[in-house]
């Protein structure tokens, strides 16, 4: 699936034209930091492509079981569509993932305000989040199993965060039908909140194919952070035995979100996090009959956000596809939302010196008959 020259240079020149509304120094400073690239990962029948705008993921391809190869990440069909994106298709959110409430903190009895760009809140960064700039391509290797590495230092101030923050993302294809991504970050100056996560929406039958209300769905976690007004924890960390949110066993989302305002999109408090640590663990796996295609996640982090594209609205995709409400959905590990702001969370403060990792590995299949 290698990029022809002339879809290349259309992509260059569609940003070119749309990165004018950037606006202003922070135009001028993103522009001066490189230009947009687009980058294949394959391994056999089994590809990717990234971009440096967002570390974006902007496909994930590979075959169902008569064969037949299909992109199975949702994603626009223009590249100027990402800037300005509000639906973060496939890019790496930051410097916080999730929302803030009220869009200020406090650390060591100083506050801070980041941009509001959720109602009241925070969300993803702010409005010019990690998802909005340009990352430098620190490392590139092809091969048997090729990887790309991705940089990117946010300055103090940036979006009303502390601190300028180094951060590192590295897509890599790990095994015939697998990928992992590794994200690094370490503050350079003062304490600060660190909570990334990529945002790339699935759907196993392939993108534009229906919605992900028949995909079986298992998360393995036994309890959620629920939210109150405007999608903010509460504080609790509650079972999910006997609600719509159980997925501990495989089910379809389809089946209970009648149940649950607007779909899902709540974080899952992972089983093992808070014993294991930072250990890996599996995360979740979702599975889909017509392709018979299987993806497994794992990861490092205590929560995963589950997301079921409840804000799709007919967006315009790749190939002339529509995504309507639950086109597709999202497992986004992470730590919990909020945590700024409730002392039992995990914290996800950083100081000077100390590194922010964060894993996460895919691995994808066909379903067996039994």
């Amino acid at each position: 699936m290698a990029m022809s020259r002339s879809a290349t240079t259309l992509l260059m020149c569609l940003l070119a034209v749309v990165v004018v509304s950037l606006g202003g120094a922070e135009a001028r400073r993103q522009q001066g930091k490189g230009t947009l690239g687009f980058y294949e990962l394959r391994r056999g029948e089994f590809s990717m492509v990234v971009t440096n705008w967002g570390a974006t993921i902007l496909s994930v391809r590979l075959p169902d079981k008569t064969g037949h190869i299909d992109d199975v990440v949702l994603g626009y069909k223009k590249i100027g569509s990402y800037v300005n994106d509000t639906t973060y298709f496939g890019a790496v959110v930051g410097r916080v993932a999730n929302r803030i409430a009220g869009g200020r903190f406090t650390i060591k009895n100083h506050p801070y305000h980041t941009y509001k760009n959720d109602g009241n809140n925070t969300l993803h960064g702010g409005h010019r989040g990690f998802n909005q700039v340009f990352w430098s391509v620190r490392e590139r290797v092809t091969g048997e199993f090729p990887y790309i590495t991705f940089s990117y230092r946010s300055y103090d101030g940036e979006q009303g965060f502390p601190g300028a923050l180094d951060v590192l993302v590295t897509y890599k294809i790990d095994g015939d039908y697998s990928y992992s991504v590794t994200m690094y970050a370490r503050p350079v100056d003062k304490p600060t909140p660190v909570n990334l996560a990529q945002h790339s929406y699935w759907n196993l039958r392939g993108h534009g194919r229906g919605t992900i209300l028949d995909h079986s769905v298992q998360i393995f976690a036994s309890a959620v952070t629920p939210v109150g007004a405007h999608l903010i924890p509460t504080g609790a960390v509650t079972p999910v035995a006997g609600t719509p949110y159980d997925f501990r066993t495989p089910a379809a989302p389809g089946a209970h979100i009648a149940e649950v305002e607007g779909g899902y999109d709540i974080n899952y408090v992972l089983d093992g996090a808070e014993v294991d640590g930072q250990g890996v663990r599996k995360v979740a796996v979702v599975s889909e009959a017509t392709s018979g295609r299987v993806m497994e996640l794992w990861g490092d982090q205590p929560g995963v956000q589950f997301y079921t594209g409840n804000f799709l609205k007919g967006d315009e995709g790749k190939g002339g596809a529509v995504y309507a409400k639950y086109g597709g959905m999202c497992l986004e590990t992470q730590d919990y939302p909020d945590a700024v702001h409730n002392a039992k969370f995990p914290t996800e403060i950083y100081r000077k010196g100390q590194v922010y990792k964060h894993y996460m590995l895919y691995k994808f299949s066909l379903a067996t008959n039994k």
